[in-house]
């Protein structure tokens, strides 16, 4: 098993008490840099995995391959974790490794483990209370879209379809003991904690 973990935003003390669960209890940690790397220390002994910073597409894909193979050595034996800053699921190197992985090696399950993402810990640094919807970007195409407090699934599901948004999963109480996952037949009413996730096709 491959598992991605958020590491926060680089201060030790942000780190999950399940990321450090994870860490401690994997056969092999990989990490992408010595900021990563540093984070990891206390509790496992990292390997890091250098990433050529170039727009030679072989030369990466080569260098992505190699990673893919290496880690799959472990993945397939026991849980392999790969720790990386801020949330593993959110513009991260993880996001990519994952994809790869899935199509390389399909037998590796992979999964992960939230951390303080990028996003709230610059609102947290910049003491910015936000109660209106906001746009996170890197400056590439909008393809997905979520919201938050989701109280009518079904209404806005056929929203999100009018926008583009087709592929759609509704969340509700995530990660606790009443935790509802709906890919389709989205309820009129739903919970306070849900959340609506929606991709273009």
């Amino acid at each position: 098993m491959l598992i991605g973990v958020g590491l926060g935003p680089g201060d030790p003390s942000l780190l999950t008490l399940l990321a450090v669960d994870v860490l401690k209890s994997a056969i092999k940690v990989f990490v992408p840099g010595r900021l990563a790397f540093d984070l990891v220390k206390p509790y496992a002994d990292p390997e890091i995995l250098t990433f050529p910073m170039t727009h030679d597409v072989e030369r990466l894909q080569k260098a992505w391959r190699q990673h893919v193979e290496e880690i799959a050595r472990y993945a397939v034996d026991g849980p392999t974790a790969f720790g990386v800053i801020g949330d593993p699921n959110i513009f991260s190197t993880f996001s990519h490794l994952a994809k790869m992985m899935r199509i390389a090696k399909p037998h590796v399950q992979i999964t992960t483990v939230p951390g303080v993402s990028a996003v709230t810990a610059c609102f947290s640094r910049l003491n910015e209370q936000v109660g209106a919807s906001f746009v996170i970007s890197d400056g590439s195409a909008v393809e997905s879209k979520l919201a938050l407090k989701a109280t009518k699934p079904r209404d806005m599901a056929n929203t999100f379809r009018e926008e583009g948004f087709t592929d759609l999963v509704l969340l509700e109480r995530g990660f606790t003991k009443k935790e509802k996952v709906y890919t389709k037949n989205f309820p009129l009413k739903g919970e306070y904690f849900s959340i609506l996730y929606g991709k273009r096709t």
